[in-house]
This record gives structure tokens, C-alpha cells and sequence, in this order.
């Protein structure tokens, strides 16, 4: 993908950073992060950006950010793969040009670490890892890589590929001055925690789009919101910030990290195995987890989603197959795996009774298949993919 393609796909729509998944000894589980990327790819992100803030860029080795962006693109279907990239000016260099390798559309440049800089040396490392690869780079400007309107002109002249802008600071003022300067040049990205809270701000700055890390686990929510806002339907908007967003913003702050530890749970919530989080971050606790779930459920419902089948235990404290959450003898909603569906029991039904008789069962969960299978084969929603073996509807 050219730079000037890259450009235009940022522009389409909402973005998002799927969470790194991890298995219990904290290695990359490739399988695990393949089916949450496929899924977020089907809510039509026209860009999703592999290994980056959110995808905890800082805790992976350079060495493991390939294998993450290959397995992103081999899934993402349409949907275009950034990586992150970032530290010293030559890992930096070595990261874009590995990533490039395996099929990266792109790269997302994080700050250098650790020290400030000042603008002339920002200038020769943001320059020097541009020069290093044929696709186009975006910069992010937050915490110690603030650039000026000056030095990102001058980076606009020298570096074609430098395509995009993403602003991490809030600084209004300042990214005001920088979209008046550059005009159409670049595209301009917002990038705050949570950035659904700041995106009405940003659009009249100029920003036309923004990363949701939402969009992990709400995708439908994630993608109404943002079409309200880009459709200038204000009620709608504060609607869902009311219902989700500043709740979820309340969760989010109650521990440094939770801006990723957060979106890790709530991604786990819908079902995939998506692990915990790498030291030095750390996962909500079991009871901030229990708020999140009673928070995404409601977000769930006002996405338009509508109660979907009755999820039936296989006996007491056994792990529901699909979705893998113990129900013991607790009959309440819980999340299918694949689905922002809420699940309710039916109160017609006894809670010891079995599932009706069905010729129509899935072999791997056994639950009933009234509809029959999914044309792309899943099991209304869930993780099955044994398409043809459950009868037809």
C-alpha cells in the first residue's frame, strides 16, 4: 500500500488498536489475538494499528512485533495494518524495516524513550526512520515528543511518506495552529485516552477521525458513536457518553495503566483469551472486572443489539463451552464469545431443566442451532466453527 493510499484509508473511519493477546506465561498467543483481530476487521475498521499503545508496544521485544503485524494482516481482510514503532532512532529503523517485510501498511512512530529532546534532534530521528522505508509513517505527539508547527513542516517537506498526525496531548491550541498550517498535507488522528470524550473538540480542530480503544470490545458501540458524531447528531452522542463513556472513564482511572488494563478485561468480557496484561501494568481486580461486565451489557443494548439464545450450562460448575465462563448454578446474563448479544435465561424454563430436543446441535458446544450455521460458519455468534455439522434450520 503507497503512502498516499494509507493516507486515505486513516481518513475513511474509525480506527482502533486491538490488545495484544498473551497466554498465561505472557508469550504472544497468536491464535487468540488472529480470531479478536478477525472480528474487529468485520466492524469495517478501515485501519487497524498492530503493537501499539494499546496493544502494549512498550512490553513487547522488538523481536516479537513482526510475528503480531504478520498475523494481523493475515486476517484483517480489507482492513489495513499499522504498526507501532518506537525507542532509539536505530531500533526504530530496525522495527519499520522488519515490519515492512512481513506486509505492514504502515507505521505508527511512538516517542523516542525515556529523555526529552530538543526539536532538531526530533527532527533528524523522525526523519531518518521516514528515510528508512517506503510506506508511510505517522508521528505521534504526546508526552516528550511534542512537536512544533515549524519542525513538523519541515519534516512535511523532506519525507513524502510522512503521511499522518496523531495528537496525544490536548492540546487544542496547539493542534489548531498545526492543521491550519499543514491543511490537507497530512491526516490528522486523535489520540487521547478514551478519545471518544475528546472527539468533538478535536473535529473542530480539524481532526476528521480518531483510535478507539473501545472498539476492542463495544465495536458496534464504538461505530455509533462515531457516526453521530460525524453526522453532528449531539443527543446521540451525549447519550452514549453519559451511558458508557464516562462510567467506563470512571473505571479507567482508578489505577495508572487502566487506560490498556481496562480494554485487555473488557476484551476478555466478550469471551476471546486475550490474557492479562505485561508488568508494569497490572488487571483490574475481580470486582472492577464485575463492574466493567455490568457496564457492557447495557453498552451492548444500546449499540441496538437484541437478547440472543439462551446460553445452556453443561452441570454445575462447568465452564460453558463457547464462551468459557464457569456458571456454576448462577443463571445470570453473561456474554456470548463473537457477539455483543446479551444472554438471558428463559424464566419459562427450570433451571435444572436440559435443552429442548433438537435434531439440530452444534457437535463442539451442543447447544440448540435453531437458525443453522452462519454462512461464514460460526455458531450464532460464538467461537464453533463447525459449519455444515449442525443440521439445517
Amino acid at each position: 500500500m503507497t503512502p498516499n493510499q494509507i493516507k486515505a484509508k486513516l481518513g475513511s473511519g474509525l480506527l482502533s488498536f486491538p490488545v495484544t493477546a498473551f497466554d498465561a506465561e505472557g508469550r504472544f498467543a497468536e491464535d487468540a489475538y488472529r480470531a479478536h483481530v478477525e472480528w474487529l476487521a468485520g466492524y469495517k475498521a478501515p485501519v487497524l494499528f498492530a503493537a501499539g499503545g494499546t496493544g502494549e508496544f512498550f512490553s513487547l521485544a522488538p523481536r516479537e512485533i513482526p510475528a503480531i503485524v504478520k498475523a494481523a494482516k493475515e486476517v484483517s481482510g480489507d482492513t489495513a495494518i499499522v504498526s507501532g514503532c518506537g525507542y532509539g532512532t536505530e531500533i526504530a529503523v530496525e522495527i519499520a524495516q522488519s515490519v515492512q517485510k512481513v506486509g505492514a501498511d504502515g507505521i505508527l512512530l511512538l516517542p523516542h524513550y525515556l529523555i526529552d529532546a530538543p526539536q532538531e534532534g526530533m527532527f533528524h530521528h523522525i526523519r531518518r526512520i521516514c528515510q528508512s522505508v517506503d510506506f508511510g509513517v505517522m508521528v505521534y505527539n504526546r508526552d516528550n515528543a511534542v512537536l512544533q508547527p515549524d519542525t513538523l513542516a519541515r519534516l512535511c517537506d523532506e519525507c513524502p511518506n510522512l503521511i499522518g498526525f496523531k495528537d496525544g496531548t490536548g492540546d487544542i491550541g496547539l493542534v489548531r495552529q498545526i492543521t491550519a498550517k499543514m491543511g490537507d498535507r497530512l491526516m490528522y488522528l486523535g489520540g487521547m485516552p478514551t478519545a471518544e470524550l475528546f472527539a468533538e473538540a478535536y473535529l473542530g480542530a480539524g481532526f476528521t477521525t480518531y483510535s478507539s480503544a473501545v472498539f476492542n470490545f463495544v465495536p458496534a458501540l464504538a461505530n455509533e458513536f462515531y457516526a453521530a458524531l460525524r453526522g453532528g447528531d449531539r443527543a446521540t452522542c451525549e447519550r452514549i457518553l453519559l451511558d458508557f463513556f464516562y462510567p467506563f472513564m470512571e473505571i479507567r482511572s482508578r489505577a495508572k495503566g487502566y487506560a490498556v488494563s481496562a480494554v485487555k478485561a473488557g476484551v476478555r468480557l466478550q469471551g476471546f483469551q486475550a490474557g492479562g496484561v505485561r508488568p508494569p501494568l497490572k488487571d483490574l481486580t475481580a470486582a472492577e472486572e464485575a463492574d466493567l461486565a455490568a457496564l457492557i451489557a447495557p453498552g451492548a443494548a444500546n449499540a441496538g443489539r437484541k437478547p440472543g439464545r439462551i446460553c445452556v450450562r453443561p452441570g454445575p460448575d462447568q465452564p460453558h463451552i463457547p464462551c468459557g465462563k464457569v456458571l456454576a448454578g448462577d443463571p445470570r446474563p453473561h456474554l456470548l464469545t463473537r457477539s455483543l448479544r446479551i444472554v438471558e435465561r428463559d424464566p419459562a424454563r427450570p433451571r435444572s431443566a436440559p435443552p429442548p430436543p433438537t435434531s439440530q446441535r452444534c457437535p463442539p458446544c451442543r447447544g440448540p442451532n435453531r437458525r443453522g450455521p452462519s454462512p461464514r460458519g460460526k455458531h450464532l455468534g460464538t467461537s464453533c466453527m463447525k459449519q455444515g455439522k449442525s443440521g439445517s434450520p
